[in-house]
């Protein structure tokens, strides 16, 4: 089937649908980071989806202007020297992630599904399902929250039961604890030591455990 992955550029959840045999392809703005360029649309999303018309569509739209992590920059206050968005001008830039997000929603394929963090548009449209990496295979915690349309919830189990023969969670990977007490995710703190653009990418990039349970799970006939 025609699979488009909408705002990926490591082709993580492309190449587990291209290894099912499907008509996969990634897209976003920036040029492809993944092993396969032929197989990647550098353009506007949307543009792409009227030309190409999918059976499934898999978005990871920007999740920067969505995270309840960054709220204390909605506030009016001084122009931050960073170049960071403040106040009104944030306020414009949520109002226009959560538009994108919701026009991604609501476009016409079979289809859909949707993933961001734990984030505004939650209290907007709640999600089908949230997961983490542990949950298929991959050693980290990313809390994921994923809204599917038409699509059953990832299955995922972590013991063996009358009904699933399969175990599918792992230990949830290593921590860093902070003075403050805070804890983070090792492989998340470790991404702050790239440059901005490389940390964006390593943190946005779809854990290969759950990009596989997708083209498994997810594998429809024409």
């Amino acid at each position: 089937m025609k699979v488009i992955i909408g705002c990926e550029r490591s082709q993580e959840v492309c190449l587990a649908f291209r290894a099912k045999g499907h008509e996969a392809y990634s897209c976003d703005l920036q040029e492809c980071a993944g092993d396969h360029p032929e197989w990647h649309f550098q353009d506007d999303i949307f543009e792409v989806l009227k030309r190409f018309k999918p059976k499934l569509g898999i978005f990871h739209p920007p999740c920067t202007f969505l995270t309840v992590t960054a709220n204390k920059w909605l506030n009016d206050q001084p122009e931050r020297a960073s170049g960071k968005l403040v106040g009104e001008a944030r306020r414009e830039a949520r109002r226009e992630a959560i538009e994108f997000f919701m026009k991604l929603w609501n476009y016409d394929i079979e289809h859909i599904c949707i993933e961001n963090p734990v984030g505004n548009i939650n209290s907007i449209l709640p999600p089908t399902q949230i997961i983490q990496p542990y949950y298929f295979g991959d050693e980290a915690q990313k809390t994921t929250c994923l809204w599917l349309k038409n699509l059953p919830p990832l299955f995922h189990a972590k013991q063996v039961d009358l009904f699933n023969s399969e175990i599918t969670h792992v230990c949830k990977g290593e921590m860093v604890e902070f003075k403050s007490g805070k804890r983070m995710a090792k492989w998340y703190v470790d991404a702050s030591k790239e440059s901005s653009n490389d940390r964006t990418n390593i943190r946005s990039k779809t854990f290969s455990g759950i990009a596989k349970a997708m083209a498994e799970q997810w594998n429809f006939q024409q």
